[in-house]
């Protein structure tokens, strides 16, 4: 299959920031909620905030960079994340496409994460329940607004089935 203009096209992103907060990796990967973090915003950057400290949540789009290339191929996964966070064995869970998987492990390692917004102080975001590691390279951040909330949506029946069976249990 050929895409014509698109094989050649070749995309360029300069970070803007980066994450940081000092938990290990594993904790990260393991937490329910994300953690408190603050992304440092670069000079050249900074007065792109101006307003940003009136909403409560942030999106931040970040670049994965400990995804290794060998990884960049992974087209079929098991949700590995979600099996930690929910305590669920691995083989209990379907093998799906990266794209309908929030697995790192994707032709183009770009994250999504919307943690609340507790403060800006000079060039420094402070954020509560982030999922991205530290030094992870920020390359947007957009505010969160009602038009980027969904109230209907769905998930597979077999992923709502463990996130029920998590909430019944919980006291």
């Amino acid at each position: 299959m050929t895409v014509g203009w698109l094989a050649e096209y070749t995309i360029i992103l300069k970070p803007i920031g980066v994450v940081r907060h000092g938990y290990p990796d594993e904790l990260v990967s393991k937490s329910e909620k994300g953690v408190d973090a603050v992304i440092e915003i670069l000079p050249d950057y900074v007065d792109g905030l101006r307003g940003l400290d009136e909403y409560s949540h942030i999106i931040v789009v970040a670049y994965l960079h400990k995804v290794g290339e060998d990884q960049r191929r992974v087209l079929m996964v098991k949700q590995r994340g979600f099996a930690r966070r929910f305590g669920v064995p691995l083989d209990n869970l379907p093998t799906v496409g990266v794209f309908a998987s929030n697995s790192p492990h994707r032709p183009n390692p770009i994250a999504i994460s919307i943690p609340r917004l507790v403060r800006i102080d000079g060039n420094k975001i402070f954020v509560e329940g982030i999922d991205l590691y530290n030094e992870t390279p920020v390359i947007d951040i957009k505010p969160y607004t009602p038009d980027k909330h969904i109230d209907n949506f769905s998930i597979p029946k077999w992923m709502k089935d463990i996130i029920d069976k998590k909430t019944h249990v919980q006291p």
